[in-house]
């Protein structure tokens, strides 16, 4: 694993638990790396792939990108891990209102919230620490 991994490298695949590190283009789909095991494998063409710097959080004004709500996180967590997804949800909604106060509480589900974290998690103990998104310059 390397710590120069990028968000834009970082995918959720629907129905795959955890994250994975894009490896290489395929015949058949992509080649991806789990960051839970490492293990590697193919993810078909007709699965759901999303690049974390695709995906938003709904709030009540312009939907906020993941990568911003993972940098709040990381800023109020100091770099340290956040609260476990596994904890009961109002101590999920209430963590997640901290960071993300103007969250819409219609559209953002609990099972969400548990998500980010969750990868906010996993993401922190691979070792990354920012989360920009592709073409925002370095400081």
């Amino acid at each position: 694993m390397t710590n120069m991994m990028e968000l834009k490298e970082v995918l959720a695949i629907s129905g795959q638990p955890g994250l994975f590190k894009y490896v290489a283009q395929s015949t058949r789909g992509v080649i991806v790396e789990s960051l839970l095991d490492g293990r590697r494998m193919n993810a078909a063409a007709n699965s759901k792939v999303s690049a974390l710097t695709e995906i938003s959080m709904f709030t009540e004004g312009d939907d906020l990108p993941l990568a911003e709500v993972f940098t709040r996180i990381y800023a109020s967590t100091e770099g340290k891990a956040a609260i476990s997804p596994k904890e009961a949800p109002e101590k999920l909604k209430a963590a997640f209102a901290e960071v993300v106060p103007e969250y819409d509480r219609d559209r953002v589900h609990v099972s969400d919230i548990k998500k980010c974290f969750a990868w906010y998690n996993l993401l922190v103990s691979v070792g990354m620490t920012e989360f920009k998104l592709p073409g925002e310059a370095e400081e």
